[in-house]
């Protein structure tokens, strides 16, 4: 019963006091590729340690390795099959939840870019960019396998320099490369997986300001820190689709100060950050399975 009892506690740990921390902490700032696989390793940890614990409590309610049965008189076996059913409907809540993201944002892009195709205008400066007839200043990006597509209205244009302008499409661009958006619905799924009461803001929220970050390292890489975050504050305050990927929609002050940093990435720490990933994925794993692979050498034996 011993095992059953770690792995629920790992898991309450896992989905309550570290994303609390990690919420606080503005180291996983300066390394936001390894938070974001940090973040990835403790939701991912989470749901292995909850699984486990409900298969390691079930298969030790039910009976000794090797020898199946189940009574339906036993309290005991009532028991197992409880928490077997009850750990089934987590697994399929999970699905059911990627399932729907996946298929819901996919169908709200293909929508808004059919809408834009028809209401924009094809600029030739970088692959998909289209602009927007519209005095409000939008700079997003609409993520797909083929077609994606960059938009900015007219009211961006007018607030951006060349240079500035140069840096935002980068921006949009290094989104689209590096795929954010399917990093942003595997923490949409999960998070929609569990009700209200129980999940937490915290992980989704950061998912989508790394991500930003990353962009933005890449965006400086190509065009200089000064015009992104000259970009940055000029589209301070403006509004996206929910389909979209937007260049200003959060962050902006962190984003900026990030910016003024020389040498904002830290070596050691994306280390560290990568190292706690890995022990984070392999301890409940080893944990669920040394029992189940001990279990099938004795029954080979």
């Amino acid at each position: 019963m011993i095992t059953p009892l770690l792995l629920a506690a790992l898991a309450l740990v896992l989905a309550g006091p570290v994303p609390a921390f990690m919420g606080r902490a503005a180291w996983p700032y300066r390394v936001p590729r390894a938070a974001i696989a940090l973040w990835q390793s403790i939701s991912i940890a989470a749901v292995l340690a909850a699984f486990g614990a409900g298969l390691s409590l079930s298969y030790s309610t039910a009976g000794q390795p090797g020898e199946p049965r189940f009574d339906p008189s036993s309290p005991r076996d009532l028991t197992a099959a409880l928490v077997l059913a009850l750990t089934a409907m987590v697994g399929i809540r999970l699905l059911w939840s990627a399932g729907r993201v996946a298929i819901g944002t996919r169908a709200r892009r293909r929508r808004h870019r059919d809408l834009v195709d028809v209401l924009a205008t094809p600029d030739g400066l970088i692959p998909g960019l289209r602009v927007l007839a519209e005095e409000t200043p939008l700079a997003y990006c609409l993520p797909a396998i083929r077609g994606s597509r960059v938009v900015v209205s007219v009211g961006a244009l007018d607030r951006l320099d060349d240079g500035e302008l140069r840096a935002v499409l980068a921006h949009e661009q290094a989104h689209l490369r590096a795929r954010h958006d399917l990093v942003l619905e595997a923490f949409t799924a999960l998070h929609r997986a569990f009700p209200r009461f129980v999940r937490s803001d915290v992980a989704l929220e950061q998912a989508r300001t790394l991500v930003e970050l990353l962009a933005d390292d890449d965006a400086r890489r190509r065009n200089g820190s000064l015009p992104l975050a000259r970009a940055l504050v000029a589209l301070a305050g403006s509004t996206a689709p929910e389909a979209g990927l937007a260049m200003a929609k959060s962050a902006t002050v962190l984003r900026v100060q990030r910016l003024a940093d020389p040498e904002p990435n830290s070596t050691l720490l994306a280390v560290t950050a990568y190292t706690a990933a890995v022990l984070l994925l392999v301890v409940p794993t080893f944990t669920v399975a040394a029992p189940i692979v001990r279990a099938v050498v004795d029954a080979v034996n």
